[in-house]
Protein backbone atom coordinates (compact mmCIF):
# COMPACT_ATOMS: atom_id res chain seq x y z
CA UNK A 1 0.00 0.00 0.00
CA UNK A 2 1.15 3.50 -0.91
CA UNK A 3 0.20 6.52 0.79
CA UNK A 4 0.77 10.11 0.06
CA UNK A 5 0.79 12.67 2.25
CA UNK A 6 -0.23 16.73 1.37
CA UNK A 7 -0.86 19.19 3.02
CA UNK A 8 -1.68 23.45 3.38
CA UNK A 9 -2.96 23.36 -0.67
CA UNK A 10 -4.79 27.41 0.44
CA UNK A 11 -7.33 27.39 -2.07
CA UNK A 12 -8.75 30.43 -2.99
CA UNK A 13 -5.55 32.32 -1.72
CA UNK A 14 -4.36 35.83 -3.07
CA UNK A 15 -1.05 37.14 -3.27
CA UNK A 16 -1.07 41.05 -3.31
CA UNK A 17 -4.29 40.77 -4.55
CA UNK A 18 -3.02 37.93 -7.43
CA UNK A 19 -5.20 34.87 -7.99
CA UNK A 20 -3.42 31.70 -7.22
CA UNK A 21 -5.87 29.28 -9.05
CA UNK A 22 -3.36 28.79 -11.97
CA UNK A 23 -0.52 27.72 -10.01
CA UNK A 24 -3.05 25.57 -8.06
CA UNK A 25 -4.11 23.97 -11.01
CA UNK A 26 -1.14 22.95 -12.14
CA UNK A 27 -0.27 21.88 -8.92
CA UNK A 28 -2.99 19.64 -9.02
CA UNK A 29 -1.83 18.57 -12.75
CA UNK A 30 1.59 17.60 -11.31
CA UNK A 31 -0.15 15.64 -7.76
CA UNK A 32 -2.23 13.41 -10.31
CA UNK A 33 0.81 12.47 -11.94
CA UNK A 34 2.34 10.98 -9.08
CA UNK A 35 -0.90 9.12 -7.87
CA UNK A 36 -0.64 7.31 -11.53
CA UNK A 37 3.12 6.85 -11.60
CA UNK A 38 3.57 5.72 -8.25
CA UNK A 39 0.55 3.97 -8.00
CA UNK A 40 -0.64 5.47 -4.83
CA UNK A 41 -3.51 4.14 -3.21
CA UNK A 42 -4.06 6.46 -0.41
CA UNK A 43 -4.16 10.41 -0.40
CA UNK A 44 -3.99 12.06 3.13
CA UNK A 45 -4.29 16.36 2.76
CA UNK A 46 -3.39 17.77 6.41
CA UNK A 47 -5.55 20.68 6.98
CA UNK A 48 -5.62 24.35 5.18
CA UNK A 49 -7.38 22.93 2.09
CA UNK A 50 -8.97 26.52 1.55
CA UNK A 51 -7.12 29.91 2.73
CA UNK A 52 -10.08 31.31 4.34
CA UNK A 53 -13.62 30.57 6.29
CA UNK A 54 -15.50 31.94 3.35
CA UNK A 55 -14.21 30.27 0.17
CA UNK A 56 -15.79 31.28 -3.01
CA UNK A 57 -17.82 29.07 -5.01
CA UNK A 58 -15.17 28.77 -7.95
CA UNK A 59 -12.96 27.87 -5.49
CA UNK A 60 -15.11 24.87 -3.97
CA UNK A 61 -15.61 23.83 -7.16
CA UNK A 62 -12.15 23.65 -7.96
CA UNK A 63 -11.68 21.26 -5.33
CA UNK A 64 -14.41 18.84 -5.68
CA UNK A 65 -13.86 18.79 -9.45
CA UNK A 66 -10.35 18.26 -8.70
CA UNK A 67 -11.13 15.20 -6.34
CA UNK A 68 -13.71 13.50 -8.68
CA UNK A 69 -10.79 13.81 -11.14
CA UNK A 70 -8.18 11.97 -9.01
CA UNK A 71 -11.07 9.35 -8.32
CA UNK A 72 -11.86 8.46 -11.86
CA UNK A 73 -7.90 8.61 -13.01
CA UNK A 74 -7.39 6.40 -9.78
CA UNK A 75 -10.07 4.16 -9.86
CA UNK A 76 -10.24 2.87 -6.00
CA UNK A 77 -8.03 5.80 -4.51
CA UNK A 78 -8.79 6.93 -0.72
CA UNK A 79 -8.70 10.27 -0.68
CA UNK A 80 -9.09 11.90 3.36
CA UNK A 81 -9.27 15.47 4.04
CA UNK A 82 -8.93 16.98 7.58
CA UNK A 83 -9.70 20.68 8.40
CA UNK A 84 -7.18 22.85 9.30
CA UNK A 85 -7.01 26.31 11.16
CA UNK A 86 -8.02 27.98 8.02
CA UNK A 87 -10.62 26.06 6.71
CA UNK A 88 -14.55 26.97 7.40
CA UNK A 89 -14.74 22.79 9.21
CA UNK A 90 -18.43 22.47 9.31
CA UNK A 91 -18.44 23.46 5.47
CA UNK A 92 -16.12 21.06 4.69
CA UNK A 93 -18.02 17.96 6.13
CA UNK A 94 -21.29 19.05 4.91
CA UNK A 95 -20.84 17.31 1.57
CA UNK A 96 -19.47 14.00 3.04
CA UNK A 97 -22.22 12.00 2.56
CA UNK A 98 -21.94 12.35 -0.96
CA UNK A 99 -18.05 12.50 -0.79
CA UNK A 100 -18.05 9.25 0.98
CA UNK A 101 -19.85 7.23 -2.51
CA UNK A 102 -16.18 8.70 -4.01
CA UNK A 103 -13.92 7.19 -1.42
CA UNK A 104 -13.50 10.36 0.21
CA UNK A 105 -13.31 11.35 3.87
CA UNK A 106 -13.90 14.45 5.36
CA UNK A 107 -13.45 15.62 9.31
CA UNK A 108 -13.61 19.13 10.27
CA UNK A 109 -14.46 18.84 13.60
CA UNK A 110 -13.43 17.08 16.82
CA UNK A 111 -16.89 14.80 17.13
CA UNK A 112 -17.72 12.76 20.34
CA UNK A 113 -20.72 10.73 21.27
CA UNK A 114 -21.78 9.17 24.69
CA UNK A 115 -18.48 7.71 24.73
CA UNK A 116 -16.48 9.81 24.58
CA UNK A 117 -14.66 11.07 20.51
CA UNK A 118 -16.59 9.07 17.72
CA UNK A 119 -14.20 6.78 16.46
CA UNK A 120 -16.63 5.57 13.99
CA UNK A 121 -15.99 9.42 12.67
CA UNK A 122 -12.01 9.52 12.78
CA UNK A 123 -10.62 5.96 12.74
CA UNK A 124 -10.68 5.27 8.84
CA UNK A 125 -9.81 1.46 7.50
CA UNK A 126 -6.94 2.01 4.61
CA UNK A 127 -7.34 -0.70 1.81
CA UNK A 128 -5.09 -1.62 -0.53
CA UNK A 129 -6.63 -1.88 -4.72
CA UNK A 130 -7.79 -5.05 -3.87
CA UNK A 131 -9.52 -4.08 -0.79
CA UNK A 132 -7.76 -5.66 1.72
CA UNK A 133 -7.66 -3.68 4.73
CA UNK A 134 -4.10 -3.03 5.75
CA UNK A 135 -3.92 -0.25 8.06
CA UNK A 136 -5.88 2.30 9.96
CA UNK A 137 -5.75 6.34 9.57
CA UNK A 138 -6.81 8.54 13.44
CA UNK A 139 -7.58 11.53 11.17
CA UNK A 140 -7.43 14.72 14.30
CA UNK A 141 -8.37 18.04 12.62
CA UNK A 142 -7.53 21.22 13.99
CA UNK A 143 -8.02 21.37 17.64
CA UNK A 144 -9.24 24.07 19.65
CA UNK A 145 -9.60 24.46 23.34
CA UNK A 146 -13.10 23.22 23.79
CA UNK A 147 -12.29 19.91 22.10
CA UNK A 148 -9.72 19.47 24.76
CA UNK A 149 -10.93 17.28 28.12
CA UNK A 150 -10.30 18.00 31.37
CA UNK A 151 -8.76 21.53 31.06
CA UNK A 152 -7.52 23.46 33.35
CA UNK A 153 -5.93 26.97 34.25
CA UNK A 154 -3.09 25.22 35.75
CA UNK A 155 -0.24 22.94 34.81
CA UNK A 156 -0.53 18.91 35.30
CA UNK A 157 1.76 18.63 38.54
CA UNK A 158 3.56 21.25 37.69
CA UNK A 159 5.30 19.20 35.20
CA UNK A 160 4.02 20.99 31.46
CA UNK A 161 1.01 23.77 30.66
CA UNK A 162 -2.17 22.82 30.77
CA UNK A 163 -3.03 22.57 27.49
CA UNK A 164 0.03 20.66 26.30
CA UNK A 165 -1.21 18.08 28.97
CA UNK A 166 -4.68 18.12 27.53
CA UNK A 167 -3.78 17.85 24.20
CA UNK A 168 -1.31 14.60 25.17
CA UNK A 169 -3.97 12.77 27.03
CA UNK A 170 -6.85 13.64 24.29
CA UNK A 171 -4.19 11.59 21.31
CA UNK A 172 -3.42 9.03 24.24
CA UNK A 173 -6.63 7.89 24.52
CA UNK A 174 -7.64 8.02 20.68
CA UNK A 175 -4.65 5.93 19.99
CA UNK A 176 -5.68 4.07 22.72
CA UNK A 177 -8.89 3.21 21.12
CA UNK A 178 -7.78 3.15 17.87
CA UNK A 179 -5.20 0.09 18.35
CA UNK A 180 -8.20 -1.46 20.42
CA UNK A 181 -10.17 -1.43 16.82
CA UNK A 182 -7.06 -2.09 14.72
CA UNK A 183 -6.52 -5.50 15.29
CA UNK A 184 -2.72 -5.43 15.30
CA UNK A 185 -2.46 -3.73 12.11
CA UNK A 186 -0.41 -0.17 11.72
CA UNK A 187 -2.03 3.01 13.05
CA UNK A 188 -1.20 6.50 12.10
CA UNK A 189 -2.35 9.53 12.56
CA UNK A 190 -3.22 12.96 10.72
CA UNK A 191 -3.30 16.30 12.43
CA UNK A 192 -2.64 20.34 11.96
CA UNK A 193 -0.71 22.09 14.74
CA UNK A 194 2.77 23.35 15.30
CA UNK A 195 5.05 21.10 16.87
CA UNK A 196 7.98 22.35 18.57
CA UNK A 197 11.47 21.89 17.61
CA UNK A 198 9.69 22.36 13.74
CA UNK A 199 10.88 25.34 11.52
CA UNK A 200 8.18 28.19 11.01
CA UNK A 201 7.82 30.24 8.12
CA UNK A 202 6.81 34.30 8.12
CA UNK A 203 4.09 35.78 5.77
CA UNK A 204 1.40 32.79 5.79
CA UNK A 205 1.33 30.48 8.81
CA UNK A 206 -0.62 31.97 11.69
CA UNK A 207 0.97 31.13 15.26
CA UNK A 208 -2.82 29.52 16.60
CA UNK A 209 -2.95 30.26 20.15
CA UNK A 210 -4.54 28.41 22.62
CA UNK A 211 -5.22 28.83 26.26
CA UNK A 212 -1.08 30.85 25.51
CA UNK A 213 0.61 28.06 23.81
CA UNK A 214 1.35 27.71 20.08
CA UNK A 215 3.41 24.72 20.23
CA UNK A 216 3.48 21.05 21.10
CA UNK A 217 5.97 18.83 21.59
CA UNK A 218 5.77 15.80 18.90
CA UNK A 219 6.11 12.99 21.66
CA UNK A 220 2.38 14.15 22.29
CA UNK A 221 1.63 11.11 19.43
CA UNK A 222 2.22 7.90 21.69
CA UNK A 223 5.50 5.90 19.69
CA UNK A 224 2.37 3.05 19.04
CA UNK A 225 1.48 5.62 15.69
CA UNK A 226 3.79 4.45 13.05
CA UNK A 227 3.30 7.50 11.43
CA UNK A 228 2.28 11.32 12.08
CA UNK A 229 0.98 13.19 8.80
CA UNK A 230 1.13 16.80 9.78
CA UNK A 231 -0.28 20.12 8.35
CA UNK A 232 -0.11 24.05 9.36
CA UNK A 233 3.96 24.65 8.64
CA UNK A 234 4.84 25.62 4.86
CA UNK A 235 8.35 23.95 5.11
CA UNK A 236 8.92 20.24 4.22
CA UNK A 237 10.39 18.87 7.43
CA UNK A 238 11.10 15.75 9.66
CA UNK A 239 10.24 15.66 13.55
CA UNK A 240 10.89 12.16 15.91
CA UNK A 241 13.50 10.82 13.17
CA UNK A 242 11.15 11.28 10.35
CA UNK A 243 7.92 9.42 12.15
CA UNK A 244 6.53 12.47 12.63
CA UNK A 245 6.53 14.99 9.23
CA UNK A 246 5.52 17.92 7.54
CA UNK A 247 4.64 17.22 4.11
CA UNK A 248 4.86 21.66 3.35
CA UNK A 249 2.71 23.74 0.83
CA UNK A 250 2.66 22.77 -3.01
CA UNK A 251 4.66 25.96 -3.62
CA UNK A 252 5.57 29.37 -2.35
CA UNK A 253 2.73 31.32 -0.19
CA UNK A 254 4.88 34.35 1.08
CA UNK A 255 8.24 35.35 0.30
CA UNK A 256 9.89 33.57 3.24
CA UNK A 257 9.03 30.29 1.16
CA UNK A 258 10.86 31.13 -1.51
CA UNK A 259 13.70 28.67 -0.86
CA UNK A 260 11.92 25.93 -0.24
CA UNK A 261 11.74 22.21 -1.74
CA UNK A 262 8.26 22.25 -2.19
CA UNK A 263 6.19 18.93 -2.64
CA UNK A 264 4.81 15.85 -1.34
CA UNK A 265 5.92 12.91 0.86
CA UNK A 266 5.89 9.17 -0.62
CA UNK A 267 5.05 6.56 1.85
CA UNK A 268 5.51 2.48 1.20
CA UNK A 269 3.39 0.48 3.92
CA UNK A 270 5.32 -2.40 2.63
CA UNK A 271 8.44 -0.87 3.22
CA UNK A 272 7.89 0.50 6.87
CA UNK A 273 6.08 4.16 6.33
CA UNK A 274 9.40 5.97 5.31
CA UNK A 275 8.98 9.14 4.46
CA UNK A 276 10.08 9.73 0.97
CA UNK A 277 10.29 13.54 -0.61
CA UNK A 278 9.17 14.44 -4.01
CA UNK A 279 9.83 17.49 -6.00
CA UNK A 280 6.94 19.17 -7.71
CA UNK A 281 7.95 21.74 -10.16
CA UNK A 282 7.08 25.18 -9.72
CA UNK A 283 4.56 26.25 -11.43
CA UNK A 284 5.50 29.96 -11.52
CA UNK A 285 8.46 31.54 -10.92
CA UNK A 286 8.73 33.52 -7.84
CA UNK A 287 11.78 35.86 -7.50
CA UNK A 288 12.81 38.20 -5.32
CA UNK A 289 15.31 41.34 -6.14
CA UNK A 290 17.92 41.34 -4.25
CA UNK A 291 17.45 37.94 -2.77
CA UNK A 292 19.01 39.59 0.39
CA UNK A 293 19.10 43.01 1.55
CA UNK A 294 17.72 45.68 -0.53
CA UNK A 295 19.16 47.16 -3.66
CA UNK A 296 18.75 50.59 -6.01
CA UNK A 297 15.84 51.03 -8.54
CA UNK A 298 18.50 50.95 -11.32
CA UNK A 299 19.82 47.40 -10.42
CA UNK A 300 16.24 45.91 -9.83
CA UNK A 301 15.72 47.34 -13.29
CA UNK A 302 18.94 45.74 -14.45
CA UNK A 303 17.86 42.36 -12.81
CA UNK A 304 14.71 42.10 -14.42
CA UNK A 305 15.66 43.30 -17.83
CA UNK A 306 18.35 40.17 -17.84
CA UNK A 307 15.31 37.88 -17.46
CA UNK A 308 14.23 38.25 -21.08
CA UNK A 309 10.78 37.65 -20.09
CA UNK A 310 8.22 36.83 -22.82
CA UNK A 311 6.18 40.08 -22.93
CA UNK A 312 3.13 37.80 -24.24
CA UNK A 313 2.75 35.58 -21.50
CA UNK A 314 -0.78 35.62 -19.64
CA UNK A 315 -0.88 37.56 -17.04
CA UNK A 316 -1.72 34.34 -15.04
CA UNK A 317 1.38 32.75 -15.32
CA UNK A 318 3.84 36.02 -15.03
CA UNK A 319 6.22 35.49 -12.60
CA UNK A 320 5.44 36.99 -9.16
CA UNK A 321 8.11 39.69 -7.72
CA UNK A 322 9.14 40.93 -4.10
CA UNK A 323 11.17 43.91 -4.53
CA UNK A 324 13.24 45.98 -1.59
CA UNK A 325 14.22 49.09 -2.76
CA UNK A 326 17.12 51.14 -0.69
CA UNK A 327 16.08 54.63 -0.20
CA UNK A 328 18.23 56.58 -2.11
CA UNK A 329 15.30 59.40 -2.81
CA UNK A 330 11.60 60.16 -0.97
CA UNK A 331 9.74 57.24 -0.92
CA UNK A 332 6.46 59.03 -2.67
CA UNK A 333 9.34 59.47 -5.50
CA UNK A 334 10.92 56.05 -5.72
CA UNK A 335 7.16 54.29 -5.58
CA UNK A 336 6.13 55.51 -8.12
CA UNK A 337 9.58 55.09 -10.27
CA UNK A 338 8.94 51.39 -8.76
CA UNK A 339 5.43 50.97 -10.24
CA UNK A 340 6.18 51.98 -13.80
CA UNK A 341 8.93 49.56 -13.89
CA UNK A 342 6.42 47.07 -12.76
CA UNK A 343 3.85 48.17 -15.69
CA UNK A 344 6.90 48.05 -18.41
CA UNK A 345 7.79 44.03 -17.34
CA UNK A 346 5.89 41.16 -18.30
CA UNK A 347 5.57 40.34 -13.83
CA UNK A 348 3.35 40.31 -11.18
CA UNK A 349 4.23 42.70 -7.58
CA UNK A 350 3.94 40.01 -4.62
CA UNK A 351 5.25 42.65 -2.20
CA UNK A 352 7.09 46.03 -2.89
CA UNK A 353 8.99 47.71 0.66
CA UNK A 354 11.82 50.74 1.11
CA UNK A 355 14.74 50.14 3.17
CA UNK A 356 15.58 52.99 4.91
CA UNK A 357 18.77 54.00 6.66
CA UNK A 358 18.51 53.61 10.30
CA UNK A 359 19.44 57.24 11.67
CA UNK A 360 21.43 57.86 14.51
CA UNK A 361 20.10 58.33 17.93
CA UNK A 362 20.15 62.07 18.78
CA UNK A 363 22.67 62.57 22.36
CA UNK A 364 21.18 66.06 22.59
CA UNK A 365 17.50 66.54 23.50
CA UNK A 366 15.63 68.27 20.48
CA UNK A 367 15.50 72.41 20.21
CA UNK A 368 12.88 74.52 21.85
CA UNK A 369 10.78 76.08 19.37
CA UNK A 370 12.64 79.42 20.70
CA UNK A 371 15.79 77.89 19.63
CA UNK A 372 14.68 76.72 15.90
CA UNK A 373 12.67 77.49 13.32
CA UNK A 374 10.09 76.63 11.02
CA UNK A 375 12.60 75.72 8.33
CA UNK A 376 14.85 74.00 10.76
CA UNK A 377 11.79 72.19 11.85
CA UNK A 378 10.89 70.70 8.52
CA UNK A 379 14.41 69.63 7.68
CA UNK A 380 14.36 67.16 10.97
CA UNK A 381 10.96 66.12 9.79
CA UNK A 382 12.13 65.18 6.32
CA UNK A 383 15.00 63.63 7.45
CA UNK A 384 13.08 61.71 9.98
CA UNK A 385 10.90 60.32 7.55
CA UNK A 386 13.11 59.58 4.48
CA UNK A 387 16.44 58.95 6.09
CA UNK A 388 17.40 61.42 3.18
CA UNK A 389 18.65 64.85 2.90
CA UNK A 390 16.21 67.09 1.27
CA UNK A 391 17.45 68.57 -1.73
CA UNK A 392 16.68 72.27 -3.05
CA UNK A 393 13.49 71.37 -4.66
CA UNK A 394 11.92 70.32 -1.19
CA UNK A 395 13.53 72.91 0.50
CA UNK A 396 11.93 75.62 -2.15
CA UNK A 397 8.73 73.78 -1.91
CA UNK A 398 8.50 74.67 1.87
CA UNK A 399 9.40 78.12 1.51
CA UNK A 400 6.27 78.78 -1.18
CA UNK A 401 3.64 76.81 1.33
CA UNK A 402 5.64 78.81 4.33
CA UNK A 403 4.87 82.26 2.56
CA UNK A 404 1.38 81.36 1.82
CA UNK A 405 0.64 80.37 6.25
Amino acid sequence: MRILHTADWHLGQMLNGWSREHEHRAFFDALLGVLISEAVDVLLVAGDVFDGINPSGDTQRLLYSTLARFVKARPGLQIILIAGNHDPAQRLEAPEAVLRELGVHVVGTLHRNAKGVDMDRHLVPLRDKQGTLKAHLLAVPFLRQADLPGLTLSAENGVEPAIIAAARRLHADMTDAALARAGGLPVMAMGHLTCTGALESEGAERRIMIGGEHAVPPDIFPESLAYVALGHLHRPQSLDGGRVRYSGSPFPLSATEIPYDHGVTLLDLDEGLIPHHITLPRPIAILRFPEAGAAPLQEVDAALAALNLDPEVPCDAQPFVYITLTADRPATLLLAEAEALIERNPVRLAGLSIARTELATPTAPPPSLAETSPEELFLIAFRQAHALEPDSRHIAAFRDAFSEV
